[in-house]
């Protein structure tokens, strides 16, 4: 595949080519459902934040409440920013030059895809750390943790996370047009540019490094809460509050979590080994049209992992409020049930089960006595 400069500060641009890859079987009604999707389900978690924040009996939360917010509103306007241009594409039967003659349009959807991607790392952690700290200090959270903390902090995140992404127009690192032609994201290759290897390390570092941060703080408070739980020696209504509402927002993390793991880990690897290697994704082009080689063969599949791992980062937007919803309104009765059935964390379930025998003993000496007085 041929390229060419743009006008555009370190952004290169495919030249037409009368020709379909690998990909072009894949109908246009993939990105549609994506977007529909994703746009349906992250209305709904910010509906679903709002009414909860605007509840009194919830401000203990409404930090957590805003990073969730901040997370599908981050979400929902990466769906809106890029999915409408994949489209536009397909439709241009998968000619990205067809709708970007000048590279301008190439550079916004890579600023896009490096922005939306941070931040949504960057906020789960953060959401992550809130949480550890909520669970593990509960005294000093209550007393320092503001939510005017909260808004500086996201705040902070949107901006260093649009600034990174800013830096190939400013002239360090690189972003390019992708197999199979349908997005621009970071070049991998061989790059004139400067500091190409240094940003596009960069960004995968960062992305793995927010993945273990989130992963140790999710350890750290499920660590705590089982502490919490075993020294629990009293089953007031506070307490009973504060774990409902602990064990609620450990499970909405863990899906968080897992959700990110899944759909981050494949492609963040893949950019460090890419990276390694010194492969773009753009060979796949002149792989699949002039397939037969045992290179081309191993290759190709590797053409198929990079466009799987960059579907599951974009399912990434979609899965997260429905993880969040999900967990919320169905999944986290079933998990109490359960985990009160199996665990000593809670003496709710004993003393229900030990006034049940009362009454029912009870009930059997009632009965004896009551037989036995016709007989006297």
């Amino acid at each position: 595949m041929t390229t060419r400069d743009s006008g555009c500060t370190n952004v290169s641009v495919p030249i037409c080519e009368n020709k379909r890859n690998a990909s072009g079987s894949v109908s246009v009604g993939f990105p549609i459902t994506m977007m529909v999707t994703g746009v349906v389900g992250n209305s709904l978690a910010l509906i679903l934040v709002y009414i909860s924040y605007r509840k009194k009996e919830n401000r203990r939360k409404k930090s957590f409440l805003l990073f969730i917010g901040s997370l599908a509103l981050t979400d929902l306007f990466g769906q809106l920013l890029t999915t409408p241009i994949v489209i536009s594409v397909y439709l241009a039967d998968l000619k990205w030059c067809t709708i970007d003659t000048s590279g301008n349009l190439c550079a916004y959807f890579g600023v896009c895809m490096t922005t939306f991607g941070l931040c949504a790392l960057f906020l789960a952690s953060a959401m992550a750390i809130e949480r550890a700290m909520a669970i593990t200090n509960p005294h000093w959270y209550s007393n320092h943790m503001k939510t005017s903390i909260t808004k500086q902090t996201l705040a902070a995140i949107w901006c260093f996370g649009f600034l990174f992404a800013l830096l190939p127009i400013a002239g360090i690192g690189e972003y390019t047009n992708q197999w199979p032609g349908t997005w621009c994201f970071i070049r991998t290759g061989k790059s004139d540019a400067h500091g190409n290897v240094f940003f596009a390390i960069t960004f995968a570092v960062l992305g793995i490094f927010s993945l273990l941060v989130t992963l140790s703080c999710n350890v750290m408070t499920i660590r705590g809460l089982i502490i919490r739980c075993k020294t629990k020696t009293g089953a007031s209504q506070s307490s009973k509050q504060w774990e409902r509402l602990t064990t609620e927002t450990v499970i909405q993390l863990l899906g968080i979590m897992c959700v990110l793991i899944i759909c981050w880990s494949p492609l963040l690897v893949l950019l460090l080994r890419m990276i390694y290697n010194q492969v773009s994704s753009q060979e796949c082009n002149s792989t699949y049209a002039k397939p037969g080689t045992s290179q081309s063969k191993v290759l190709n599949l590797d053409c198929d992992f990079f466009l799987t791992a960059i579907r599951l980062a974009s399912l990434n937007q979609i899965l997260d409020p429905w993880v969040y919803l999900l967990f919320r309104e169905i999944l986290l009765r079933k998990f109490c049930i359960m985990a009160n059935a199996v665990s000593n964390c809670s003496l709710e379930d004993r003393k229900e089960t030990q006034t049940a025998l009362d009454a029912l003993n009870k009930q059997n000496q009632d009965g004896n006595n009551i037989c036995k007085s016709p007989s006297n």
